[in-house]
């Protein structure tokens, strides 16, 4: 198909074949089930068990999976209903993240672990049993630089294996994991760091990206300068091999730390024991430091990477990302379930020949990756030998129903699309796919296992395939365990719960089909409310991207406290396009036939490029706050995003 094709919303793509659904890991969970006595005969009966029957759900992953931890006789909670009510999953129970991912070193030992690709030509593979190795010898040098249970570690890393490595010794220590790409400015960084005061950095000295090599050490010097309470900066050299931690106040070289050959340990912690902070997007203000724990985590990412992606110790599992995105912390977690990791670092120069090199079988990348492989008339199926595939993940922004159909017609027709939606603030997709129903253009296949998502009305009340807030209704594992530094959950009530009382708003606009299915339509913040009828952006940018003129798009309603305001669609322009009065008019037309004459923009302007975060978010909000007036640096953190030169732009 073309990139102009315009298929309807709902269209069939994909039927689960017999053997796909028998041989599926959730079919094996449900005749688990069965023996217990819990009789479901659909995905929509399992579902429902699953969010009504809460505690029973969450303990019997626990069971099924064989957690490695001590499970104890307590509650599955206690207090509650929320995490901001006090509520407590598995009082009295200990887990050790590293612990659960790392037990393959004991299974098989020999099995590829990690295989890792760099943009520069980089190729390295590791084994349960040599990962678990190196693992033990940095958590030994960790443990002499003074770290131990509750001491952060931050780390200014891309995605390479030595912060996979760090992260794991970290957990098994019972120390706190937070990371941050290279390609973050240095205040960026300092504004997430500062906050949880880290006794140990972890930086490169730095790294490479589309064909270009960019030092960062002046930058470690900066942040390490920022962050008093450090007692050791270590140093690994990755732009350069021979590079040392001279000029560093705490400097350390990655090869010196002290590595005696102790085995492998575990600290026991707590189940809602902090793991990692991870952060909002910061875009403007302070970033979120959103923690959470260590057994939400294991039990959230265990049900997801098994259920929904159906991934095992056959599998090698890819996402594009760095470390500084979510996706990151879910792509490690494929050793959870023992499938190879494959880690890349660099440019998304082709993803698609990297699955095929490496043997992919489930390759997951920002939905923006897919449409502009659209765009580009790529047809990956025949390019490369991508038999191994049997799944692609879609995340990061909605993707627009020709993104479904051209993974069918451009790729592989017998592969499971799961488009995901979610986020940091759970570390988790909770509308997803499942391998055992149906799948159509434009729709995600289910509310994910566990997660009690529901779409609310003005007034609050749930509505069946009708727009509204994207609501949770009942509580999950893996939602945040605090803020950091926010001893009486003021920002956390304040983030999640203050619209909706007991009742988690996530901040997006969601519609959930009779058969179960969800379709995302962007932030509920940046909606674009037209003489009362709202719409997402998802929809305006599905119709303007679909021009070949138009490589990337941003609309803007300025309108606020119920006055309308203007309009405004910014284009980036392909090669060779000019924004004439002819491509001003085939829009105007093309929006007032496929939306709405009310969704017709006020103004068109040309842009260089549209401001996205550094994981390739638009930045809608920030470019509204500029609109009406709010001065650039305080209307967005410029260290946070991909392209902070394109903001000037904005200003009316």
């Amino acid at each position: 198909m073309s990139g102009d094709q315009q298929i309807s919303e709902g269209v069939p793509l994909w039927e689960p074949a017999a053997d796909v659904v028998a041989n599926a890991r959730v079919t094996h969970f449900t005749h688990w089930l069965w023996d217990r006595g819990v009789l479901t005969e659909s995905y929509d009966e399992l579902w429902r068990w699953s969010v009504t029957e809460v505690d029973a759900f969450w303990d019997a992953i626990w069971s099924y999976f064989g957690v490695v931890g001590e499970r104890g006789d307590g509650p599955v909670r206690s207090g509650g209903p929320m995490p901001v009510d006090g509520l407590r999953w598995f009082p009295g129970a200990t887990v050790n993240y590293a612990a659960n991912a790392l037990r393959h070193a004991g299974r098989t030992p020999d099995d590829a672990a990690v295989v890792f690709r760099s943009e520069a030509g980089g190729h390295r593979v590791l084994t349960h049993r040599e990962l678990a190795a190196h693992v033990a010898e940095v958590r030994a040098g960790l443990a002499a630089l003074g770290v131990g249970r509750g001491d952060r570690v931050a780390a200014y890393l891309p995605n390479i294996p030595e912060a996979l490595i760090c992260f794991l010794a970290a957990a098994s220590l019972g120390a706190i994991w937070s990371s941050c790409s290279p390609d973050f400015g240095s205040s960026s960084v300092i504004d997430r760091f500062a906050q949880i005061e880290p006794k140990v950095l972890i930086a490169v000295d730095g790294y490479a990206y589309n064909g270009r090599r960019f030092d960062r050490r002046a930058a470690v010097a900066e942040i390490e300068a920022a962050l008093p309470t450090l007692n050791a900066t270590v140093l690994v050299p990755y732009l350069d091999p021979a590079a040392r931690p001279d000029g560093l106040r705490h400097g350390v070289a990655y090869a010196d730390l002290p590595r005696p050959g102790h085995a492998m340990e575990f600290e026991d912690v707590p189940f809602d024991h902090p793991l990692w902070v991870v952060y909002s997007s910061g875009t403007t203000g302070l970033p979120k430091p959103i923690v959470h724990g260590h057994g939400g985590v294991v039990l959230e990412h265990l049900k997801a990477l098994s259920f929904h992606q159906d991934l095992g110790p056959e599998d090698v599992f890819c996402w594009y990302t760095t470390t500084g995105w979510m996706m990151w912390n879910y792509l490690i977690g494929g050793l959870l379930v023992g499938s190879t990791v494959v880690m890349y670092d660099g440019a998304p120069l082709d993803l698609w020949k990297l699955a095929a090199d490496t043997g992919v079988t489930y390759l997951g990348v920002g939905a923006p990756y897919i449409q502009a492989s659209v765009k580009d008339g790529r047809r990956p199926g025949a390019e490369f030998d991508l038999s191994a595939l049997r799944g692609i993940g879609s995340t990061g922004s909605p993707l627009p129903p020709e993104g479904f159909a051209w993974v069918y017609d451009a790729v592989g027709a017998d592969l499971l699309l799961g488009s995901f939606s979610g986020g940091t603030d759970l570390c988790t997709g909770f509308v997803g796919p499942s391998p055992l129903l149906p799948l159509y253009a434009g729709v995600i296949q289910c509310r994910g296992l566990g997660a009690k998502v529901e779409a609310y009305d003005d007034a609050g009340e749930p509505v069946l395939d009708e727009v509204g807030e994207l609501v949770i209704t009942e509580p999950m594992p893996s939602m945040p365990v605090s803020f950091w530094d926010d001893p009486r959950g003021e920002r956390y009530r304040e983030s999640y719960f203050d619209t909706y009382p007991g009742v988690w708003r996530h901040g997006d606009w969601i519609k959930i089909r009779p058969d179960g299915g969800a379709v995302i339509y962007g932030r509920s913040d940046s909606t674009l409310n037209r003489g009362g009828v709202r719409m997402g952006t998802s929809d305006f940018y599905r119709v303007v991207e679909a021009f070949d003129e138009v490589a990337d798009s941003l609309v803007i309603d300025t309108g606020r406290l119920g006055r309308e305001g203007r309009l405004i669609l910014y284009v980036q322009l392909g090669e060779g396009a000019e924004l004439d009065d002819d491509l001003t008019g085939r829009l105007k037309r093309e929006i007032r036939s496929a939306l709405s004459p009310r969704h017709v923009p006020d103004e068109i302007h040309r842009v260089p490029g549209v401001p996205r975060t550094l994981s390739g978010k638009k930045l809608e909000v920030p470019v509204r706050k500029i609109l009406l007036g709010t001065p650039v640096d305080e209307a967005a953190n410029r260290d946070s995003m991909a392209n902070p030169e394109v903001l000037e732009h904005f200003v009316p």
